[in-house]
């Protein structure tokens, strides 16, 4: 069949618009990847697309050796990018299973990506050379790879990641690619030679058997790679819209992980929420309305239901996934006694920070129970800027409690927090307790008025229903030793000077 110039050049525009969405796609994939095996989200996504752009360059130089053969460089070009971006989450999971060398795939795979697309854009307009004059010719090829990165940029935030996740999405923009590919290769196949006619067309076949193959072994694959970097039994895995959660089982005990890092052991949370609820709780008299931004397990919600004052909690989570498990995971609803089900407790699926600048409700107690604070994005809700909203929403005689990591695995991130908290003219009263399977643990007390060791002193929780915390256990959660390095300069953590997640970065994880 022959083809005009006018069907030639739009088959072309057509394969550059379905490279724009697989490149962009492609940048966001191995930028989530990265987010999740090496942290801090912001500094991944940073340096994965710069990379790629830089790649990009280097491909763009590239093709000006390609003298000839330009439409056969071209399809080979546009198939081999379907297999890495098919692949590249596929692979990344499999180095991450078994070596530590996970970061160094991904970003070479960015490199490799950032290559061929790079030489795409110039091979294309040399070809579309033959149809259209120069200045359409640019403007159209360009038009067409940028608004296929709007296209794809808008499928992976809305369809990609939170449906089809990281194991699939990577395949669909492959056979997109692969497809796209093949009509070229139809529409073109006049210009390349007959032997490389038939090598292509081979080739074609292996390359749709081999991505076939791999979306039906994705899943176990990406789980293999999962269950290697975790001791215990992976029994739930899903990518949301905003992080990984993971949930493990040993013996008759569960695990969460967000993004890798544990978040609570069902063989001992309460000595974890026990003292950050019920310490915070005895030290004000009014207990009726309480904000809980985190805590989507249903835990501190838990906890909180044991005083019959409480007429409202409202609990902010990010992930409305994680309010769905807390909910109506069998393993949350036994572990929280069904707090989250409670008709006394709102769930509200929103940033923490917008939640609070718009909410004109004033709480009696604040429990900010949120991942640790290892990145950018976390990092604004431990800044002054938050606490002062905080402050502005709590009651005079209210009180807010934040978990503040490991005073001593990352002694300088906890006290950056108490000093932030000061900072935003909070009192302060630091804690921290021995969880079994989190370690030394800490918390912030902040208020608006001091509180005394003597109204520590007459605290009484025996007449509550606790697995842990006694009134034994409160004169030892609020002592300290010596901080265990030099708090001497810490900073103020704010939202255009962030300090604190460099401090939680520069931690003794390690003895962890």
């Amino acid at each position: 069949m022959k083809y005009s110039k006018k069907q030639k050049s739009l088959t072309l525009k057509v394969a550059l618009f379905a490279t724009g969405i697989s490149g962009i796609v492609a940048e966001y994939i191995l930028s989530t990847l990265a987010s999740y095996f090496i942290g801090n989200a912001i500094l991944q996504f940073t340096l994965i697309v710069s990379i790629m752009l830089f790649a990009m360059g280097l491909g763009s130089r590239l093709s000006k050796s390609l003298t000839k053969n330009v439409v056969l460089y071209f399809i080979a070009t546009e198939l081999i990018l379907s297999i890495l971006v098919s692949f590249s989450a596929l692979v990344s999971y499999i180095i991450y299973g078994v070596t530590d060398i996970s970061w160094l795939v991904i970003y070479l795979l960015s490199i490799l990506i950032g290559i061929l697309i790079g030489l795409e854009i110039p091979l294309a307009t040399r070809i579309n050379d033959d149809f259209e004059e120069l200045r359409i010719n640019i403007s159209n090829i360009l038009e067409k790879d940028y608004f296929g990165s709007l296209i794809g940029g808008l499928f992976f935030a809305f369809v990609g990641l939170p449906y089809l996740g990281l194991t699939y999405t990577p395949f669909i923009l492959g056979l997109l690619n692969l497809g796209v590919s093949f009509w070229l290769f139809l529409v073109l196949k006049e210009a390349i030679s007959k032997k490389a006619q038939r090598a292509l067309t081979i080739t074609y076949i292996v390359v749709t058997s081999l991505i076939v193959a791999g979306v039906c072994f994705a899943e176990p694959i990406v789980t293999f790679g999962e269950q290697v970097k975790y001791k215990d039994k992976i029994v739930y895995s899903k990518q949301t819209k905003y992080q990984k959660i993971v949930i493990t089982k040993w013996q008759d005990w569960h695990s969460l992980y967000i993004n890798g890092n544990q978040q609570l052991s069902s063989f001992d949370e309460f000595m974890y929420h026990e003292p950050m609820v019920h310490l915070p709780m005895n030290l004000i008299d009014k207990k009726s309305n309480i904000l809980i931004l985190g805590g989507g397990d249903g835990c501190i919600a838990r906890e909180l239901f044991k005083y019959d004052t409480i007429e409202n909690i409202t609990l902010v989570d990010l992930d409305v996934e994680m309010l769905n498990l807390g909910k109506h995971n069998p393993i949350f609803t036994e572990l929280n006694e069904g707090s989250m089900t409670n008709t006394k407790l709102t769930t509200v699926a929103e940033d923490a920070f917008n939640f609070l600048e718009d909410s004109e409700t004033t709480y009696d107690a604040i429990f900010i129970d949120l991942p640790d604070p290892n990145n950018v994005d976390l990092n604004k809700l431990y800044t002054k800027e938050f606490y002062y909203i905080c402050k502005s929403k709590l009651a005079d005689n209210g009180i807010l409690i934040t978990q503040s990591g490991s005073p001593y695995y990352a002694t300088k991130a906890f006290y950056c927090i108490e000093k932030t908290l000061r900072a935003a003219g909070f009192k302060t009263l630091p804690m921290h307790n021995q969880v079994l399977t989190l370690g030394e643990w800490g918390w912030i007390i902040g208020t608006k008025q001091e509180v005394t060791k003597q109204e520590l002193a007459q605290v009484d929780v025996s007449n509550l229903p606790l697995k842990w915390f006694t009134n034994n256990s409160i004169n030892q959660i609020t002592s300290f030793g010596k901080p265990l390095a030099d708090t001497t300069g810490i900073k103020i953590n704010t939202i255009f000077s962030p300090k604190l997640y460099t401090y939680y970065k520069q931690g003794n994880w390690d003895l962890y």
